[in-house]
C-alpha cells in the first residue's frame, strides 16, 4: 500500500499555498479525471452509469461515518435536509442551538415560525438542554473559529431529557472521527473536509426515520425508481434514501473517488496530520505574539483582527478566508509545513 504522503502527491498539486478547506476542499486528481470521463461521455451521446457512482459513493460516506448503508439518503444542500428535520416537528417544540452557528442549520428552524427556537454559547449547549427540548442542532465544528462540540456531553444531556440531537458535520467529516450512528440526524455537505465536488451532501437518518416525512420524494426515492417515474410513487425506499434529492450526477461521479481516496488514507491519518499543521501555525503566531482564538484539536485556526489581510495574502499566493475580521486559516491533508511557514512568513511581513 502506498504511503499516506505518496497518495496525496498523486492526487493534489495545488499551484499556491492554499489554506481554505473550510470553506471549499480541493479535488483530486482521480475526481477531476472521472468528472471529465462522465462529461465527454455524455457529450457523445453514451453517458456512463452515473446512477451506480452514487451508490458508490453513499456507501463510502455510510463508510466514512461509521453507519450502515440504508441509514444514508444523498442530497446537495445541509439547508434542505435541516428544513426536513424542521417540518417534522409539532408546533411549540423547542429547538436548542449553538449561538453564531452556521446558518444551514439552524435558520430552517426560524422559518417555521411557530417552533421556540434557542440559542446558547457552544461551551454550553450540554448543560442547557431541558425537559422542554425536543431537538438539539450544533455544528461538530464551528464554521467561523473551529471550535469543536463536546458531542458526547450534549449526546447524553438529550438522552436524559428525550430529545432528538441534530449534528452537522460539514466542518469535521473528513478529518474527525465521527460515530454517525450515535445521533438521531447526522447531515454534512461534502465539498469541503470530504474533498468532493459541490452539489453533494448526505444525510444519515435513525432507523426508524425519525419522524421524517420525506416532503421532497421524487422518483428516485422509490423502492424501485425506474417504475416510479409517473404519477405519486406507489412504495417509497424501505431505507433512508426514501430522502434522496434528485442527484447532481456529475458531482456524484466526482464524489465516489474523493471518498474513496480519504478511505484509502484513514481518517485518523488525516486528523493527525491536519491537527499537527494546526499546531504548528498556533506556535507560529505565539512567536509572532498573535493569540489565535482558542480551538484545540481542531484544523481550523480563527485569528482575530488580520481578517483584513486576506487580499493581500492572496495576492502573495495564500489562500485564506477573511470571517467576521477574523483570519481563518485550514490546514487539510494537502497542506505541508511549508506551506505553514510560508503563510506565517508573510504574516511577520
Amino acid at each position: 500500500m502506498e504511503t499516506f504522503d505518496a497518495l496525496v502527491r498523486a492526487e493534489f498539486a495545488p499551484k499556491n499555498t492554499y489554506l481554505n478547506t473550510a470553506s471549499t476542499g480541493l479535488l483530486p486528481a482521480r475526481t477531476v479525471e472521472a468528472m471529465r470521463t462522465a462529461v465527454e461521455s455524455a457529450a457523445a451521446g453514451q453517458p456512463t452509469d452515473m446512477f451506480a457512482d452514487v451508490e458508490a459513493a453513499r456507501a463510502s460516506f455510510a463508510r466514512l461515518a461509521a453507519v450502515p448503508v440504508d441509514r444514508v439518503a444523498a442530497g446537495a444542500s445541509v439547508a434542505v435536509y435541516t428544513g426536513l428535520i424542521a417540518a417534522s416537528l409539532p408546533a411549540g417544540a423547542e429547538v436548542l442551538t449553538a449561538e453564531g452557528d452556521f446558518s444551514s442549520v439552524v435558520n430552517p428552524f426560524h422559518m417555521r415560525g411557530d417552533l421556540r427556537v434557542r440559542a446558547v454559547p457552544l461551551e454550553r449547549v450540554a448543560e442547557s438542554v431541558g425537559p422542554g427540548t425536543a431537538l438539539v442542532a450544533v455544528s461538530a465544528a464551528q464554521s467561523a473559529d473551529g471550535r469543536v462540540a463536546d458531542l458526547a456531553a450534549v449526546r447524553a444531556a438529550a438522552r436524559e431529557h428525550g430529545a432528538r440531537m441534530y449534528v452537522d458535520a460539514s466542518q469535521a467529516m473528513g478529518w474527525l472521527p465521527l460515530d454517525s450512528g450515535a445521533y438521531d440526524y447526522v447531515a454534512a455537505v461534502a465539498f469541503k473536509w470530504l474533498l468532493c465536488p459541490r452539489g453533494v451532501a448526505f444525510l444519515v437518518a435513525p432507523e426508524d426515520f425519525g419522524g421524517l416525512t420525506p416532503l421532497f420524494a421524487g422518483w428516485v426515492a422509490g423502492e424501485e425508481p425506474w417504475d416510479s417515474c409517473y404519477g405519486p410513487v406507489a412504495e417509497l425506499a424501505h431505507s433512508a434514501r426514501r430522502f434522496d434529492e434528485s442527484p447532481a450526477l456529475f458531482s456524484y461521479t466526482g464524489a465516489r473517488h474523493s471518498l474513496e481516496l480519504l478511505e484509502e488514507l484513514g481518517v485518523q491519518h488525516v486528523r493527525a496530520h491536519d491537527l499537527a499543521l494546526a499546531d504548528r501555525f498556533r506556535a507560529g503566531l505565539r512567536e509572532l505574539g498573535v493569540a489565535p482564538l482558542p480551538a484545540p484539536d481542531s484544523p481550523i485556526v480563527s485569528v482575530p483582527g488580520l481578517g483584513a489581510r486576506r487580499d493581500g495574502l492572496s495576492r502573495s499566493g495564500v489562500e485564506v478566508s477573511d470571517r467576521a475580521g477574523s483570519l481563518r486559516a485550514a490546514f487539510h491533508l494537502y497542506n505541508t509545513p511549508a506551506d505553514v511557514d510560508r503563510l506565517l512568513d508573510v504574516l511577520a511581513g
